[in-house]
């Protein structure tokens, strides 16, 4: 398949083409696009380390650099799970069509198109969030500059003070056009990476929990058409191919969701890390600055950088939740359908179904990490913790 023909993923395919990350188009002229992008990004992320080169390495100085640091960190090791994943990515999107090109009535294709309408409401939803908040934080981060241009004075201590990057090794006062430019242009390549992303990485779970229920939907066809009085061979037939067909739909969302894990397990796994530890260390500036001098202007980043990484570890914790609960459904269908009525060997085949329904299905991210609401509060918890630490520590 050369391109996935899907209306739902016009927003998806505009921001991964953006990116670079598009897997139907990676010419010469994308893997310069990638290679510039990381080279932004990563000087982006390295400037930030200069400060504890130039200067006096406080405790204070390390954990306002971290705190940023391993925000963006967690934005680049999002990006490059699809950038060195782009082939599996491209099968998991003709997955998609494929799906959808098998669905039998318009029944199933309407469940699927509600996820993925869902999905595309998510991507709206978390872009016109972003776009907000570029914004305001580009206007924010000349603020400073424009009242230096207006009233005469010189204010590059404020706009420095703001500035998420503190060193660039060069004179501060000559170069602070670049700087501007460079600093804002290398968020922008972040958040928007990050963006494309995580909607995608939604489209791909709320897909899967369509197929769970599209399963589920066929176990329920399929059992309508028993009759008590009048069961013929032709009936118990058309009840068994359609009991296989929603089994085989079961059994590739679980395919689909295993493979998607499979692919990004050992990149979940460090960004969870990086999202725990920055977490902590913005919410330990938050509560230091609240309970000390409780400087309004300084709150902006980390208070925005703290709700967003719990707004991310929440939505994909609920999203890991909807899938072990729509494949909890397909069994609870199971088990409430007129399975009695039945011949003996479609009950036969219903056991079956029911006994692989007493093992629970978990995303396992790195083999230690289940995700789902639980795993939001655990996360929540951990964060929590570590600030208490870090808070015992530093007193």
């Amino acid at each position: 398949m050369c391109c996935i023909k899907l209306p739902s993923l016009r927003v998806n395919r505009i921001l991964l083409l953006v990116v670079g990350l598009w897997p139907y188009k990676q010419d010469k002229f994308v893997r310069l696009q990638l290679i510039l992008f990381y080279v932004i990004m990563m000087s982006f992320v390295i400037f930030q380390f200069t400060t504890l080169l130039t200067l006096k390495r406080t405790s204070q100085i390390i954990i306002e650099v971290l705190s940023t640091t391993f925000f963006f960190i967690a934005c680049m090791i999002k990006y490059s799970s699809f950038c060195f994943n782009i082939n599996a990515i491209k099968h998991l999107l003709d997955l998609l069509q494929h799906t959808y090109d098998e669905l039998r009535d318009e029944g199933e294709v309407a469940i699927i198109e509600k996820y993925w309408n869902l999905a595309k409401r998510y991507t709206k939803v978390l872009l016109i969030t972003a776009i907000c908040a570029l914004s305001l934080g580009i206007f924010i981060s000349l603020l400073p500059l424009i009242f230096n241009i207006a009233l005469y004075t010189n204010t590059s201590q404020l706009y420095i003070s703001l500035f998420i990057v503190k060193e660039y090794l060069v004179d501060q006062e000559n170069y602070i056009f670049l700087i501007i430019l460079h600093t804002n242009v290398a968020g922008f390549m972040l958040v928007i990476a990050m963006l494309a992303t995580g909607t995608m990485t939604i489209m791909y779970l709320l897909h899967a929990c369509g197929m769970f229920r599209v399963a589920s939907y066929r176990v329920q066809q399929a059992m309508t058409s028993i009759n008590r009085e009048t069961s013929t061979k032709k009936n118990e037939k058309c009840v068994y191919v359609g009991i296989i067909c929603a089994i085989d739909m079961h059994r590739k969302a679980i395919r689909f969701v295993t493979m998607l894990m499979s692919v990004l397990n050992i990149y979940y796994f460090l960004l969870i890390a990086a999202l725990v530890i920055s977490a902590s260390l913005n919410l330990f500036r938050i509560f230091e600055n609240v309970s000390s001098r409780l400087d309004i202007y300084e709150l902006i980043i980390p208070f925005v950088f703290l709700f967003t990484l719990f707004i991310y570890m929440f939505v994909a914790n609920k999203l890991s939740q909807q899938i072990i609960d729509h494949n909890n459904h397909v069994f609870t269908t199971v088990y409430n359908v007129e399975w009695h009525v039945a011949s003996l060997r479609i009950q036969k085949l219903i056991l079956f179904l029911l006994q692989r329904g007493t093992k629970s299905y978990n995303i396992v991210v790195g083999g230690l990490f289940v995700a789902s609401l639980e795993g939001f509060a655990k996360l929540t918890s951990a964060s929590i913790s570590y600030f208490t630490v870090i808070y015992s520590v530093k007193k």
